[in-house]
């Protein structure tokens, strides 16, 4: 058993071993999380509280600790020459600090890296609309916008502006312009963030996450303005995705939030990352395109329908997350277990 002199030994284990995150928390070895499976890091003693804090304050600069103890919470981003990108974010529990940290590859994926349907390709070529990336924490959500910025980004000549918390994949101008924008250090919200964007000349802005209500109402109303918005939601289906945002509106503003949606949004790709047989995992998708029935039924408020709706337009590259589970199922991806877990009806 031996202690580490320096945290970077648990990120670069944590990248070696093909993590997705580490976890450091006071009276516990680092633990990784392998295949959505946590497991300690052999041969590492348990972390005490002063040590810990002497781990975490090391990646620190001066200003990021004195925001860590006032709000007690901190996301930053940290990096291994050489070995991988880390989105970190550090906190209290018990009167002790904490740290997660999700491992960023190197490689940003591509769209057929990621098995992305190919009806998203062909929304990327489109000057606006209104692209959803939803599902739980850890499903792939940053990953997918990566890919899809990067698509634009190596075909088409646009404007590309994104507001992260923090920035995760580092994209390099191709064909594109690309402008990352990081919370904390480059915007103070990203509602104050998106309320600028329209004098920065954009032609595709992403969203990192939509978290209240100003940022989901700015960031419809820039689709709607003609350029296309690429966001994420923490929603599980289009169904929930819809109700999720019409709800954080008031009663008074809800009936003209349908009708925006009905006319800017363009699709809501709804994942989830299961375990693959063989190892690693598998992104499973629902996929939602804005086709008239969904616009009617959207402004009609008749959302249960929409599901019924999915299920009977895979001709349009519609599929809802059941059909796209037995076809992973079918194709030997996921077991069958996994597949009957995973069933919404």
């Amino acid at each position: 058993m031996y202690s580490p002199t320096h945290i970077n030994e648990f990120f670069k284990a944590a990248a070696e071993k093909g993590a997705s995150d580490l976890h450091l928390i006071v009276g516990k070895p680092p633990i990784l999380r392998i295949d959505g499976e946590l497991k300690e890091i052999i041969g590492i003693e348990p972390i005490d509280h002063d040590e810990m804090e002497k781990l975490i304050l090391s990646i620190l600069n001066e200003h990021s600790q004195k925001m860590l103890y006032d709000t007690r919470e901190l996301d930053i981003s940290h990096e291994l020459d050489g070995v991988s990108r880390y989105r970190v974010n550090v906190h209290w529990e018990k009167g002790n600090m904490g740290l997660v940290a999700r491992v960023i590859s190197g490689k940003i994926p591509t769209l057929k890296d990621i098995g992305m349907p190919a009806i998203v390709h062909e929304l990327l070529q489109k000057p606006s609309g209104l692209i959803l990336v939803t599902g739980p924490t850890g499903c792939g959500k940053s990953t997918s916008l990566a890919a899809m910025v990067q698509t634009i980004n190596e075909e088409r000549l646009a404007n590309i502006i994104t507001f992260e918390d923090p920035i995760e994949f580092i994209h390099k101008p191709n064909k594109s312009i690309i402008k990352q924008r990081q919370l904390g250090s480059d915007i103070l919200s990203f509602a104050d963030g998106l309320k600028h964007v329209l004098r920065q000349d954009p032609n595709v802005i992403m969203v990192g996450e939509m978290r209240d209500l100003e940022t989901i109402g700015t960031t419809i109303t820039l689709a709607e303005t003609g350029h296309l918005v690429l966001a994420t939601l923490h929603t599980h289906n289009a169904s929930q995705t819809i109700d999720r945002i019409i709800d954080i509106f008031p009663p008074y503003q809800q009936s003209q939030v349908r009708l925006q949606l009905s006319i800017s949004l363009s699709a809501v790709i709804s994942q989830k990352l299961l375990p693959q047989v063989g190892g690693g995992r598998v992104a499973i998708r629902e996929v939602m395109l804005n086709n008239p029935a969904v616009a009617n039924t959207i402004r009609e408020n008749k959302i249960p329908q929409l599901r019924t709706i999915i299920q009977t337009s895979a001709r349009e590259g519609m599929t809802t997350m059941d059909q796209a589970l037995k076809v992973a199922l079918q194709a030997g991806a996921i077991d069958e277990a996994t597949a009957v877990a995973h069933m919404e009806s």
